[in-house]
């Protein structure tokens, strides 16, 4: 038997990308830009968490335009999606020992 804290990812777990993947699970993409803002993350530390999800392959990235402007959007993987459930989990998991040991 394995205590919860064993079923959480590392690349997941980190609270930025965790936010990155529960974001991009809530729409069909999510733009670069919008991460930015919500997260409060500067352009390179978005860049940087991205770049370990997309290497984990747990998310994809889009680029393409928006009229003349550049964009790029985030789609999380099926991967991604099934990795982001193990973490909800595990971290469900955690909650509910807390609160059977709390009275």
């Amino acid at each position: 038997m394995t205590y919860p804290t064993g079923n959480l990812d590392d690349t997941v777990h980190q609270r930025h990308r965790l936010g990155i993947l529960t974001i991009a699970s809530e729409a069909s993409r999510v733009e670069f830009t919008y991460l930015c803002e919500v997260l409060q993350l500067t352009r390179g530390n978005l860049n940087r968490h991205l770049a370990v999800l997309e290497e984990a392959r747990l998310i994809t990235l889009e680029k393409g335009y928006d009229g003349r402007r550049p964009k790029t959007w985030i789609v999380i993987t099926k991967e991604g999606r099934v990795a982001l459930s193990k973490e909800i989990t595990a971290l469900e998991e955690l909650v509910h020992r807390h609160r059977a040991n709390e009275s």
